[in-house]
């Protein structure tokens, strides 16, 4: 069983991708038979395994798992500790607690991986335990399983394996240290910044950043400016702005001006749009009209949208006119109508023609924002060639939010064809809202690097 359990996942892992098993015919031979492989281990094994290998397939959150039906009924492990301890019996336990010292390194993945999902107090006090075993791969996966629990008794058991010799051991403690969330462990976590691994110092700075402690921004910052491992800045850059450091607001943009890295330079854009540094608009708006990396360039403009200056609305305006990257544009569009103004800039005006939909969209959304009676015209045009439904409905709501609510306009929109153009005239001659509140289009979800 063991056996078969391990193919199954190693299989899944394999299949990274949600249509994989269509896609076999077009891969290498040697994948071709891993799929077959993965198909053959499954049959007959267990619900919990098999929900645990669709999981790594790809049917994560967004992709289907919310489905009504679905081939496997839905294996909820709930995160109430209580609760969790209840699933697992103490042989059970026992035995994956075994398991997590094989020789398999998929085997121990698997084992460990529901055990962390089990959480329980023998399953916290067995993995404590083999931190000191004398494998150093069992050592690394008893500290992944305890992050996975997040445990805050194990909090000095991981502080003393911050020192292991084990790279893998030194990083996984530092994560899971981060996962508990317990104060106690910033001090030694501020310790490994000087770690000669750099997979261990990101570990430690993604940590840090999660304790909520303002004394670790000099440290932070001193990572961010000199360390020599792009990733390790880009991490300190997220500790930084998940810290939501003001104080770290002029250092992020002196490196933002200057990193040779692009992902640290982004980075750097969202940690100054959390923090809600006003005094980096200057630096952002540079950013956003010369970097030569166009994610950088769109960060930096949802980041000028955070903050709402309206002093950058004509910097915005120009990159959504002139930027040669369609996102970029968009996300422009849509940070003028987050930001405080009354004035539309010329850009967003003509932007409510663009060829693109998803432009068009966003800009008559950030012109209803703004209220400009400047961009009435414009949006009368528009409405008249709009072909797609999302956009009309857009600038029908901007023109209505503007007050340009005419006799000749509503009775143009009471004999259109589109029944949600007509409705929202109705609405309007009875002086209620003429659509349902516009979605905040794409705020940027908080990254965790």
């Amino acid at each position: 069983m063991v056996r078969s359990v391990a193919l199954l996942v190693a299989g899944a892992v394999i299949a990274c991708s949600p249509n994989a098993v269509a896609e076999a015919a077009r891969l290498p031979a040697a994948i071709a038979n891993d799929l077959r492989a993965l198909l053959a281990a499954a049959r007959g094994a267990p619900d919990m395994v098999c929900s645990l290998a669709s999981d790594a397939v790809g049917n994560r959150w967004g992709r289907g798992m919310n489905a009504p039906h679905t081939p496997l009924p839905a294996v909820q492990l709930t995160d109430d500790t209580e609760e969790r301890s209840r699933r697992l019996g103490d042989a059970d336990v026992a035995m994956l607690l075994e398991h997590v010292s094989s020789t398999d390194r998929c085997v121990r993945a698997l084992a460990v991986r529901v055990l962390g999902q089990s959480g329980g107090e023998l399953a916290t006090r067995g993995l404590s335990t083999r931190l000191s075993d004398s494998d150093a791969t069992v050592r690394e996966t008893a500290a992944l399983g305890l992050g996975l629990i997040e445990p805050k008794t194990v909090t000095p058991a991981l502080i003393a394996v911050l020192r292991d010799n084990a790279i893998g051991v030194r990083a996984n403690a530092a994560w899971a240290l981060g996962r508990v969330e317990d104060g106690m462990a910033l001090r030694p976590l501020l310790g490994v910044l000087s770690d000669a691994d750099s997979t261990v110092r990101e570990a430690a700075i993604g940590a840090i950043g999660q304790l909520d402690s303002t004394s670790a921004i000099p440290a932070l910052l001193r990572v961010l400016k000199e360390d020599k491992v792009a990733s390790v800045r880009r991490t300190a850059a997220w500790a930084l702005g998940n810290l939501e450091a003001e104080a770290a607001a002029t250092d992020l943009s002196d490196v933002l001006s200057r990193d040779s890295d692009a992902h640290v330079r982004e980075m750097c854009a969202w940690a100054l749009g959390n923090i809600d540094a006003r005094s980096s608009v200057n630096g952002l708006q540079i950013s956003a009209q010369r970097d030569g990396d166009r994610n950088v360039r769109e960060m930096a403009v949802w980041a000028l949208g955070e903050l709402g200056n309206a002093d950058a609305a004509d910097v915005l305006g120009d990159v959504l006119a002139k930027d040669t990257d369609l996102r970029v544009r968009a996300t422009a569009a849509w940070a003028l109508g987050n930001i405080d103004t009354r004035k539309a800039p010329a850009g967003l005006i003509l932007a409510v023609g663009d060829a693109d939909d998803d432009i068009r969209v966003k800009a008559a959304w950030a012109l209803g924002e703004i209220r400009d009676p400047a961009a009435v015209p414009a949006l009368k045009t528009a409405i008249k060639r709009e072909r797609n439904a999302k956009a009309r409905r857009a600038q029908l709501r901007a023109l209505i939010e503007t007050g340009e609510r005419s006799e000749a306009m509503l009775t143009e929109l009471l004999d259109s064809s589109d029944p949600s153009v007509r409705e929202a005239a109705v609405r309007s001659l009875a002086g209620r809202s003429a659509t349902d509140p516009w979605p905040w289009p794409q705020p940027r979800p908080r990254p965790f690097p």
